[in-house]
């Protein structure tokens, strides 16, 4: 960025995440998800970055990658079995290339013919352009300033609901972990799972448990995101704080702790600033900051009344050739069936990106004069969305983000940032407490907790409990005691994924996410037996056998699971 500033700053964060799916089956859920997501989303997203770079264009990105996910792209077994689907999915447009040719469908044929090129192209990336190591390509980018990585929590766990502090502990300390494995340098921000946060309360036995801030700055780490009503909706420091109640669907209650700190100027918070954190105790050391998703840009992609990607002319994702799979429609109209989608034309498609790109660039610039002429002050822009949302679920939306960064990258009145290169420039100057919120429906956590989905909490807090007994029995484990330890760190952290409540709950996979819930429970159970029953039950070749099932974090370290109760560090 150069001496001169624009009216405010801009910053694109984009959260990548999927569940552990690694030889977890294949179509219709499992694996398939990581090898769409590569085709679809992270490659040609690299794509595009990597062009930008090559032609001199001083982008900037923050992307979140989840632990669980960075483990999973790094796996070579994953990379050959995502090497296999590309096959498979050449094939099959070469397939409807033959059959659209010999029934004289000409627009279905040179569609078919479009899809063998694309996934060709996404081929040749991977192998050559770089290397097979997507992990790697992104790692090059951060090193050279053009994009920032952040961290999460290692399997994106569900915070605000975990019952003891050692499991929100290890859930952000294998997060940060896996980070400097990969990526050589320790995080400074952190996407927190769902956009959940809670503040310090009183549980039933009268321990206060800290705000999810001291759990990050214990970690070293200083920023996270909220949601919009979160900030707009967040008490300064200062103001009272009762017994609430967690958001409209919530059966939750929590008796917080009153802030321990001096009254502060009562200004309403806005997303167009960042704030450190305050709850309990009051701020922490290191401070932690966070920055709120900008409602007004996250509508214009996401709504389904006026966001871009419901656009007549963009790729209908829902229609699917009943043959191959491939998408040849698009959207057409909102009220239109299925059956009666038109067939789809890159080209007018291509078109719309680039007018939807040129008003989202007006938009933010807009937003930004706007903030600074009416409080004369400069204001962050924080658009936030689900990396998987662009190319995915909208197939055109790589391209949009491309040519946005390119408009933005020569835009004089907006500052494109990293989310750490706004906070070195504009660090936080008030303190905000923020309410318990999430970014599920209702702002509060019954996305995650509610009748469909309360099975699953009972046998989480049961297991966080047993894993504090079996560190305490264990303090100085090694050979295959170790490995039986680390390897029950595991299941309880993947039987702790926010995902699997989520699929119930939403629909889109529910019977294979409860199995999947109840396999890492059975994995977590059986080794948690066999430590309990002493060292000479321990069975290795059982250990081994789960490690080859579920690989991830090998640099787990069984104490992070050490019990903690009312202590953040």
């Amino acid at each position: 960025m150069t001496s001169e500033r624009g009216a405010g700053a801009f910053s694109f964060v984009l959260h990548s995440h999927l569940p552990y799916c690694r030889l977890a089956g294949r179509w219709p859920h499992g694996e398939e998800w990581i090898h769409e997501a590569l085709a679809e989303t992270y490659i040609p997203l690299l794509d595009s970055l990597y062009d930008l770079q090559e032609e001199g264009v001083a982008y900037r990105l923050t992307v979140s990658l989840t632990p669980v996910l960075t483990e999973q792209l790094h796996d070579g077994d994953v990379g050959e079995r995502f090497l296999h689907y590309l096959q498979e999915e050449i094939e099959a447009a070469k397939e409807d290339l033959e059959r659209f040719g010999q029934q004289g469908k000409e627009q279905l044929a040179s569609l078919a013919a479009f899809y063998r090129d694309f996934y060709r192209g996404i081929e040749q990336s991977f192998r050559y352009r770089f290397g097979k190591d997507v992990v790697g390509a992104l790692k090059r980018l951060q090193d050279e300033g053009y994009v920032e990585i952040i961290t999460s929590a290692a399997t994106h766990g569900y915070l605000p609901l975990l019952s003891r502090d050692s499991s929100i502990y290890a859930q952000l300390r294998a997060g940060v972990a896996s980070y400097e494995r990969h990526f050589g340098r320790g995080p400074r921000a952190v996407w927190l799972p769902e956009c959940a946060y809670r503040p310090a309360f009183l549980d039933d036995n009268n321990v206060v448990r800290p705000g999810l801030e001291a759990f990050l700055s214990s970690l070293g780490l200083t920023c996270f995101f909220a949601e919009t009503h979160a900030l707009e909706g967040g008490r300064p420091v200062g103001r009272a704080a009762g017994d609430v109640a967690i958001g409209p669907y919530a059966a939750i209650k929590r008796r917080y702790v009153p802030l321990k700190t001096e009254e502060r100027e009562a200004t309403e918070a806005t997303t167009f600033h960042a704030y450190y954190v305050a709850s309990g105790e009051g701020m922490t050391e290191p401070p932690v900051a966070v920055i709120g998703r900008n409602e007004r840009v996250g509508q214009q992609v996401w709504s389904g009344d006026f966001g871009y990607p419901g656009d007549a002319d963009y790729r209908e994702f829902h229609q699917k050739d009943p043959e191959s799979g491939l998408q040849y429609w698009r959207v057409t109209g909102a009220e239109v069936d299925l059956g009666e989608k038109d067939l789809y034309h890159p080209d007018w498609a291509a078109y719309r990106v680039r007018e939807h790109a040129a008003h989202f660039t007006g938009l933010v610039e807009g937003l930004l004069q706007e903030y600074r002429a009416e409080e004369e002050k400069y204001g962050i822009v924080s658009a936030n969305y689900d990396s998987e949302l662009f190319g995915h679920w909208w197939f055109e939306g790589i391209d949009w983000i491309e040519r946005v960064l390119r408009r933005l990258a020569d835009n004089p009145h907006v500052d494109l940032v990293t989310t750490s290169e706004y906070l070195n420039r504009e660090p936080p100057e008030q303190v905000v407490a923020l309410p318990e919120s999430s970014w599920g429906l209702g702002g509060g956590h019954w996305t995650w907790d509610n009748p469909d989905v309360q099975w699953m909490w009972k046998p989480i807090h049961e297991a966080e409990r047993r894993m504090e007994r079996l560190v305490r029995a264990y303090p100085q484990a090694g050979g295959d005691l170790l490995a039986a330890l680390n390897q029950a760190g595991r299941e309880l952290l993947l039987l702790q994924s926010s995902d699997w409540p989520f699929l119930v709950t939403t629909g889109q996979a529910g019977e294979y996410a409860s199995k999947r819930f109840r396999s890492h429970l059975q994995r977590f159970q059986q080794l948690a037996a066999m430590l309990e029953e002493g060292p000479a039950a321990v069975s290795r070749d059982v250990v081994d056998e789960l490690y080859e099932l579920d690989n991830v974090f090998p640099d787990i370290d069984y104490h992070w699971f050490e019990a903690r109760q009312g202590e953040a560090g």
